[in-house]
């Protein structure tokens, strides 16, 4: 989950009664939680994660009580077979003022590490193939630019390893991407179809985007192999294929 606003605000109250459900997730979800604010007026972006299920942590509701800001991302990590579940493996991961979160899976993790910049590999800290995708990313960004960047980024990764969802979320002073990427037919058997979409809703101030699995009466889905990216300064909404 993620949001931008106009001004300072809250998951709480951008996402309003439902936020409860969506940390109901949790008790599948439950090998970590991470927030990210990703304040305009900032050079960086502020992390705090714990290996702890959200919806019995307290550290998560006093941060997710105290925290204000005008951009920020929420993920809820449910760990990928065999990678360990520890907090260098929690999103979201940080690099300046970017933050990034993904909900999939990559195999092998490491199939695409020799597409990263020398200068990102040496900041992974973990296992994950998320924190490497993050990586590329950066390094194709530098190269590319935003939008170019990103989908060179999906590109190098389903030629060089097998996925299930590529779905992402980044966000730094100027821009929040969402990126719809995923497979359907490669969800978990106990989900349901819906189990990978990604759906947002304009409110008054901002915008929020969210995974779909809980009560979200009248968003609108964003179209799977596309991406939305929103300008923090106008909160226009550019979707691109990718």
């Amino acid at each position: 989950m993620g949001y931008v606003s106009q001004v300072e605000s809250s998951f709480p109250a951008q996402v309003g009664k439902d936020f409860e459900e969506f940390i109901a997730l949790s008790s599948v979800h439950c090998d970590g939680w991470g927030i990210s604010t990703n304040d305009r007026h900032r050079s960086h972006a502020v992390l705090e994660k714990k290996v702890e299920a959200a919806a019995e942590s307290a550290t998560f509701q006093k941060i997710i009580a105290d925290n204000a800001a005008d951009g920020a991302l929420l993920h809820l990590r449910w760990a990928t077979k065999g990678l360990s579940i520890s907090e260098n493996n929690t999103h979201p991961f940080v690099y300046g003022d970017y933050s990034f979160i993904h909900n999939g899976s990559i195999f092998p993790p490491d199939s695409f590490s020799d597409f990263i910049d020398e200068k990102f590999k040496k900041l992974i800290v973990g296992d994950t193939d998320s924190e490497r995708y993050f990586y590329l990313m950066m390094t194709q960004i530098e190269k590319l630019g935003l939008a170019d960047g990103i989908k060179t980024t999906l590109a190098i990764i389903k030629e060089h390893g097998k996925t299930t969802s590529l779905n992402f979320m980044l966000m730094n002073k100027e821009s929040f991407v969402v990126g719809s990427e995923h497979n359907s037919e490669k969800r978990p058997d106990w989900a349901p179809a819906d189990y990978y979409v990604i759906k947002y809703k304009k409110n008054a101030d901002g915008v929020l985007f969210a995974s779909s699995g809980w009560n979200q009466p009248g968003w609108h889905t964003l179209e799977n192999h596309h991406a939305a990216i929103v300008n923090r300064s106008s909160f226009e909404i550019d979707v691109i294929k990718l």
